[in-house]
């Protein structure tokens, strides 16, 4: 089952111009509920979205479409940020999110984006720093909003929120706040959803778990040697010492003078001979 998960998962994002964003998020849930029926779940969403749009004039124009949909998702569902439980995984795990009505910012925004979608509104996703982010872009400009409670953010606000970033000196200032705004590509999008459950996982050494997430990234990122050394110590804490071969040495391959690629190196003759014993 988890194969055919996989499988499945990668189908969906095979094609960079047609990724389904909402059903390849969801599918993200089959590695910790394989027998999730995704189909019911896009169902339920469907539903929400059908009653929306039943409120709406034929003549409603993009920003009355925005306003209903706030009201909509954040006070009549009661949709907002899970500041009582932050880091709990589930808030990445879309059908939990539907289930509790809490998730993470960018849990939250694929769940609205897809509301707008079938409503006629081209909401786009901003992977801004630290906090995921929402626009719409309309005649006047974009109108950014926080995917927590749906607030839309000035300039000064979002500059503020930047500027944390900005001392840490990998954000330079001088870069314009226009190249934080972009639309996120929904590759983008579920590489940094898998990367918060990774985060997750590995802070509490749950590697069977990151297992699933690293493939999970392997498959959106075929080509990042990195994900391939961390699925390989996935691999090792779980006692696969043949798969974790495969990965290390596929990435010292490759990276041969890394910073960490000596420490790897050390763990490989235990690695082979603890293949050698499973042989």
């Amino acid at each position: 089952m988890v194969i055919q998960s996989l499988e499945y998962f990668a189908s969906l994002v095979q094609q960079d111009d047609s990724i389904p964003l909402f059903e390849a998020a969801l599918a993200i849930a089959q590695d910790v509920e394989p027998q999730l029926d995704l189909s019911a779940t896009q169902a339920e969403v469907d539903i929400l979205a059908a009653r929306l749009q039943r409120r709406l004039a034929a003549d409603a124009s993009n920003v009355q479409k925005l306003r209903l949909l706030n009201h909509f998702f954040y006070r009549e569902l009661g949709f907002a940020g899970n500041v009582n439980d932050y880091y709990d995984p589930d808030n990445s795990y879309l059908h939990r999110v539907i289930k509790t009505r809490r998730g993470i910012p960018i849990s939250l925004a694929v769940l609205y984006m897809e509301l707008a979608q079938q409503i006629g509104l081209n909401v786009k996703g901003i992977s801004f720093p630290g906090h995921f982010l929402m626009k719409l872009s309309v005649q006047s400009g974009d109108i950014v909003l926080d995917p927590f409670n749906g607030a839309s953010l000035s300039r000064e606000e979002l500059e503020e929120r930047l500027e944390p970033y900005f001392e840490q000196q990998s954000y330079p200032g001088a870069i314009p706040l226009s190249y934080y705004l972009h639309a996120a590509h929904p590759r983008e999008i579920l590489v940094r959803m898998l990367r918060n459950l990774k985060a997750l996982f590995l802070e509490h050494m749950r590697w069977q778990r990151l297992l699933g997430v690293q493939q999970r990234l392997l498959i959106l990122l075929p080509d990042e040697v990195a994900e391939r050394r961390d699925r390989g110590l996935a691999y090792a804490n779980l006692e696969c010492p043949q798969a974790a071969l495969d990965d290390l040495e596929a990435y010292l391959a490759e990276r041969p003078h890394a910073p960490d690629a000596e420490m790897l190196r050390e763990k490989l003759p235990e690695l082979r001979e603890a293949s050698k014993r499973l042989n």
